[in-house]
């Protein structure tokens, strides 16, 4: 099954999909060289910060392990702040690494040779248009 990598740097995420199952034992908070991931990423070092499974469950790092738990909540992470000690259980998938993971997040440690712009030009074009739309064009007289 194909990973969807989501790397992201300051701000920007980079979004890609890998077949290999190389990643698949590690977790949350492992560090991983680029170029184990795809040749394009040789110099990077990428941290994993998170992930979703295929039925949509978070990663939850405190949670051992590959299976789905239910964990007590009482504020911060999917709760909200308005409610006063109330706790709410949900389900979460355990912060390891698993055939079963879709969705992968990381964030960038260490740069590596190219920046991620160069890396994914395919994905650059929709800001660049986007720049593009937004600068008044000038030498037009406004009647």
């Amino acid at each position: 099954m194909a990973f969807k990598l989501n790397i992201s740097e300051k701000g920007k995420a980079w979004k890609f999909e890998i077949e290999s199952e190389s990643l698949v034992g590690k977790s949350i908070g492992d560090k991983i060289e680029g170029k184990d991931i795809d040749a394009k990423l040789d110099g990077y070092e990428l941290e994993i910060t998170g992930g979703s499974d295929i039925a949509g469950f978070p990663m939850f790092k405190e949670a051992e392990g590959i299976g789905l738990k239910k964990v007590l909540l009482t504020k911060g992470w999917g709760m909200h702040d308005h409610t006063e000690g109330i706790r709410r259980r949900k389900t979460v998938r355990g912060k390891t690494l698993s055939a079963s993971v879709v969705q992968i997040n990381f964030k960038v440690v260490k740069k590596g040779h190219k920046s991620l712009a160069e890396t994914f030009p395919e994905q650059n074009k929709a800001s660049e248009a986007e720049k593009k739309e937004a600068k008044p064009e000038s030498g037009v007289k406004a009647e």
